[in-house]
């Protein structure tokens, strides 16, 4: 299975909105067949495997995610996995699909073939959280990435913030966003900085959709954001239809979301790139939306890039929280990882 989980993370960057899956063949004590799920549309990993192994009756699989039972993009691979004859399948989780939940194991075990659920489940638990949120809460999974000094700023007074972390960090942030469905940024950030927002890593990669919050579409036609392959949505509350109409023939998708208190109802919006069937979405924003989504709890994980330098208390802070006044009102995360990437601490932390 520790093969198989291998195996499952070369479509990390590949298989949205797919989850990541990987299979192991085995017969006689020896590995037969060796397959991963490599990009939506094509065969999935246990077809794989048996396309590379020679003979796989009576030989046990090892999958990372339970079999599907239905038809999708490609046929079901229980039916595979039945018509080679395999004898035993091991799974490491349930899959959370309501067209699998189950179905593909009762029909296994409903032809004789000796099944077993649950071996390294947190691992490949880990490996889907995005794809396991949108099925069970719909909604994606939400990391933010944040840069920052060592006393705690993300740009000087006048917004200047080129650069204050390493270019390792920077290269890792890379990564960050290459494992993302889509990455989630704001209007102000827009136009301070006229990013990219593309994943530039040396494998090959699915690029993440880019995401606007922009109540006013005061997007720029000629922004750079939408010159990246893939899509580039602005979601907003405006109704100006001339606006609309020339950021679409400029090539931004444009999608109405309902206000909340004078601004961007973020639920609303979880809930909607969920329905564009995102599993993880990287934010990538100033101190007012990161504010804004601590504030609601929006954020599954927070992964801060520190750099050995200081700012100065006049410098420009994590987070805007207007409505916080006392100790009661204070955010605790959990940290869950820590580690050197170049000079800069790499800290990771998960919400309560």
């Amino acid at each position: 299975m520790a093969r198989a989980l291998q195996l499952a993370r070369q479509g990390l960057y590949t298989t949205d909105p797919n989850p990541r899956v990987g299979c192991v063949l085995v017969k006689d004590g020896e590995i037969i067949g060796e397959g991963w799920h490599q990009r939506a549309g094509l065969s999935h990993a246990e077809v794989e495997a048996l396309n590379n192994a020679p003979d796989a009756q009576g030989a046990t699989a090892y999958v990372t995610l339970e079999p599907c039972s239905h038809f999708g993009r490609t046929p079901p691979c229980c039916d595979a996995l039945i018509n080679a004859g395999v004898s035993r399948v091991v799974v490491a989780m349930q899959d959370p699909n309501p067209l699998v939940a189950g179905q593909g194991l009762q029909k296994l075990r409903a032809v004789g073939i000796d099944v077993v659920c649950g071996v390294l489940q947190e691992e490949s638990q880990l490996l889907n959280q995005g794809f396991i949120k949108r099925m069970t809460q719909q909604r994606p999974w939400v990391r933010s990435k944040l840069a920052m000094s060592l006393d705690g700023r993300t740009a000087m007074a006048s917004g200047e913030s080129k650069w204050i972390t390493s270019a390792h960090a920077r290269a890792d942030v890379q990564q960050l966003r290459a494992e993302s469905s889509a990455i989630l940024t704001g209007i102000n950030t827009v136009l301070a900085d006229d990013p990219a927002l593309t994943a530039r890593v040396d494998a090959e990669v699915v690029q993440p959709i880019r995401v606007v919050l922009d109540s006013r579409l005061a997007m720029p036609v000629d922004a750079q954001l939408v010159n990246g392959p893939g899509r580039t949505l602005i979601l907003t509350s405006s109704t100006d239809d001339a606006k609309k109409q020339a950021l679409q023939q400029a090539g931004f998708e444009i999608y109405e979301i309902p206000e909340h208190q004078g601004r961007l109802d973020l639920r609303q919006v979880m809930t909607f790139l969920a329905e564009q069937q995102i599993n993880e979405v990287l934010v990538e924003a100033g101190p007012t939306l990161n504010g804004a989504l601590l504030a609601q709890n929006l954020v599954d994980e927070w992964v801060i890039y520190m750099a050995p330098c200081v700012l100065g208390d006049q410098g420009r802070g994590l987070f805007t929280l207007p409505d916080m006044n006392t100790m009661a009102d204070k955010k605790n995360l959990n940290l869950a990882d820590v580690r050197q990437v170049g000079p800069d601490l790499k800290l990771t932390f998960t919400a309560n």
